[in-house]
C-alpha cells in the first residue's frame, strides 16, 4: 500500500514540506521496485533517495537552527543514523528476494517516515509555526 502525503505530516514549512512529498514518492517507488523484483530500478531508486536524503537532511537542519529549534543536535544525529540504515540496506541488497528481506526493506521504509518525521520532524513545528511557511534561511 502506497503512502500518500496527509497535511497532518506537515510541520508549516513548504521547504521541509515539500521535501518530505518527495520523499514519500520516493519510498513509494522503491516499494513497487522491491515487490516486482526489478534489483536494477530499486538500485537506482536507493541511490536517488540516498543523494536526496543528505540534501534534504542539510535543508531541514538549516531551517531548524535558524527556527531556533533547540533540538537541531539530536535531528543531526536522528539523520545521521537514518542515513547509515539506507546504506546499510543499499548493501545487502541481493539477487535473492526472500519474504524476510521485504518485509524489513518496507518497515525500515515507512518507520522513516513515521518515527522520523511524525515523531521527530514534527517537534520542529511550533518553531516553524512563528515563520511564514515560504520561509528559508539560505535566502
Amino acid at each position: 500500500m502506497s503512502l500518500q502525503w496527509r497535511e497532518q505530516l506537515s510541520v508549516g514549512n513548504d521547504l521541509i514540506d515539500d521535501d518530505h512529498k518527495y520523499l514519500i514518492d520516493t519510498i513509494n517507488q522503491a516499494e513497487h521496485s522491491w515487490k516486482s523484483k526489478n534489483r536494477a530500478n530499486l538500485v537506482a531508486v536507493l541511490d536517488r533517495l540516498s543523494a536526496y536524503s543528505i540534501s534534504h537532511f542539510s535543508r531541514e537542519e538549516s531551517v531548524a537552527i535558524a527556527a531556533g529549534y533547540p533540538g537541531s543536535a539530536q535531528l543531526h544525529e536522528a539523520h545521521g543514523e537514518l542515513v547509515k540504515k539506507l546504506d546499510q540496506f543499499k548493501k545487502e541488497i541481493g539477487e535473492e528476494w526472500t519474504v524476510s528481506s521485504g518485509e524489513q526493506f518496507n518497515a525500515f521504509l515507512r518507520d522513516w517516515l513515521i518515527s522520523h518525521v511524525i515523531r521527530e520532524d514534527m517537534l520542529m513545528k511550533p518553531f516553524l509555526l512563528k515563520f511564514s511557511p515560504k520561509f528559508d534561511p539560505r535566502k
